[in-house]
């Protein structure tokens, strides 16, 4: 015997969940405030998603795949140096999105430091194909340097979340991008 149609969009839900925990994190965005959002009961919640741990666990997934997926179409740029204005330059627009909670959900939010050093470790990896390539000096720290970056788009995510506007976000990227040791 089927149980009941479910009444209302999973994905849908998924994507009012990525946003609450993106926005409030992950302490903060309590059960009461998910269903809320979502138009459900609890129950409806917990059978689809589980609790609270697992739908946190697939929001983030969701947001980071995606947010990993355009993180490489960034670094495929031809130039190291492009590919990190890319990275830098896509964020000043996506952290002051106003359609979208503020900042970078991967970059606040605790739980999700895995994330975050499998970011460095790309721009790390693009930053050494870099140097074998002669598009960067020899002499770059790529480990370094892509803690560097990482710590420029938390910053500027910061700056977002405490209302900075667009333009004081991308002042902080560009200056960056002036200061960082890409071109050979």
């Amino acid at each position: 015997m089927a149980g009941r149609p479910r009444g209302f969009d999973r994905d849908d839900a998924l994507d009012v969940a990525v946003r609450g925990f993106w926005r409030d994190g992950y302490d903060e965005t309590t059960v009461a405030t998910l269903t809320k959002a979502m138009g459900i009961s609890a129950p409806s919640l917990y059978a689809a998603f589980g609790d609270k741990d697992r739908l946190f666990a697939e929001a983030a997934a969701c947001y980071a795949d995606s947010a990993t997926a355009e993180l490489e179409r960034q670094l495929s740029h031809e130039s190291t140096s492009d590919a990190i204005a890319s990275i830098l330059r896509g964020c000043m627009t996506a952290y002051t999105d106003p359609d979208t909670p503020q900042g970078c959900f991967v970059l606040t939010e605790p739980r999700l430091a895995d994330r975050r050093r499998d970011m460095a470790s790309r721009i790390a990896a693009r930053i050494e194909r870099g140097i074998a390539e002669g598009d960067v000096p020899a002499s770059t720290d790529a480990h370094g340097t892509a803690d560097l970056v990482l710590a420029v788009l938390g910053g500027m995510s910061t700056r977002a979340r405490d209302g900075g506007s667009a333009g004081e976000v991308a002042a902080i990227g560009e200056l960056a991008l002036a200061t960082l040791p890409l071109r050979a």
